[in-house]
């Protein structure tokens, strides 16, 4: 899996913080353009593409994962 850009490496996307769907085999490298990364409580976290369409709003507003 390819390491999120500008880390440190040792992040990678693995599984949706929301859904813990996880990108398709060979499909990584696309997940990296269309999930989106944010951070929680000093920790990266990854959301798929369908639930970022889902709680837009949420995710714009700033408000915790906990809320939507």
């Amino acid at each position: 899996m390819p390491d999120a850009p500008g880390g440190s490496g040792a992040e990678r996307v693995a599984v949706c913080a929301t859904c813990g769907a996880s990108p398709p085999a060979g499909e990584e490298a696309a997940a990296l353009l269309t999930w989106s990364r944010g951070s929680e409580n000093g920790r990266e976290v990854w959301t798929c593409a369908a639930c970022s369409r889902r709680h837009l709003r949420s995710i714009e507003g700033k408000l915790d994962s906990a809320w939507w």
